[in-house]
């Protein structure tokens, strides 16, 4: 990119943040910010994530790309808020788990998909939340899925390939369908399980006791069960139909485990295990040979 863009960026927690920080330092780019909570475009300011508060998305002049950074079923209100800015953008993107949903809260407003509309989909985050956990390194050697649409036009995608590309994402594409199949099996059913599970045994009797003895494992699991329930909640309620297919598969397969401990049949326990152990083995190869092309 020759010229200086500028963004606006809507929501400024995490995800939003951090893109603003390293967006501005990668490409050079002035970058707006607006959040809900009034009080916390100031912050950023101060943090130099951004160089301009927004107060009110209805009084933005024209800028060249959009980034909604809120949550999946925010995007259709956001949507009508900035609707006057649509026909002067190039690029306009959202950073939402649920693509189908995005897509059709869009459409819905609009009455049609604009041609600077570019749904995408970082694969990162962190224990911590909010604007002052922003990083510039947070998208660093994590992928960023694109999912096209016929309506977007190359200027519009080559442009959001090159802003993730800066901030350090491997920037990947797929279909709409297929990153929410993806992301239902890999990243919302773990969510679901763990949640299940914590609440399970937060709801017994000696629940104290477990969790004081448990270890390891049980922590690198249960971490994710401490992320946003108002988020999760959208994002199934959302992706309901991928996630439900996945979620019926499991339940099958964790049926025959069950049949298979009832039964003493060690032979399908240890075909299972050895199976995922080594499924996981060349997980941990593809994760250590991207950090190694970082």
């Amino acid at each position: 990119m020759t010229n200086k863009p500028e963004i606006l960026v809507i929501g400024l927690g995490l995800i939003g943040a951090s893109f603003a920080k390293a967006v501005r330092k990668s490409a050079n780019a002035y970058v707006l910010g607006f959040d809900v909570e009034k009080e916390v475009p100031p912050v950023a300011l101060e943090m130099g994530l951004i160089d301009e508060v927004v107060d009110d998305l209805t009084q933005v002049r024209q800028v060249d790309v959009i980034i909604m950074a809120v949550p999946v079923m925010a995007i259709g209100k956001v949507v009508e808020q900035i609707r006057y800015l649509i026909p002067g953008l190039t690029v306009l993107s959202d950073v939402g788990s649920v693509k189908g949903e995005v897509v059709k809260s869009v459409q819905d407003v609009l009455g049609e998909l604009p041609s600077c509309f570019v749904p995408g989909h970082p694969i990162a985050g962190a224990e911590k939340s909010g604007v002052t956990a922003a990083t510039d390194d947070l998208f660093k050697n994590h992928m960023h899925i694109l999912t096209p649409l016929p309506e977007s036009t190359d200027q519009a995608v080559t442009l959001l390939t090159e802003l993730w590309s800066g901030c350090g994402a491997q920037v990947v594409t797929m279909t709409v369908e297929r990153h929410d199949e993806v992301l239902a099996a890999t990243s919302h059913l773990p969510h679901l399980l763990a949640f299940s599970l914590v609440d399970t045994l937060a709801r017994e009797s000696e629940n104290r006791e477990i969790f004081k003895y448990a270890a390891g494992g049980f922590r690198d699991f249960s971490r994710i069960a401490a992320s946003d329930p108002t988020m999760w909640h959208d994002i199934f309620l959302t992706n309901r139909d991928a996630t439900l297919k996945i979620l019926r598969r499991f339940q099958s397969d964790l049926g025959l485990l069950e049949q298979a401990i009832e039964h003493r049949d060690g032979d399908l326990l240890r075909t299972v295990f050895t199976r995922a152990k080594s499924a996981r083995d060349y997980f941990t190869e593809i994760l250590e040979s991207r950090n190694k092309e970082g």
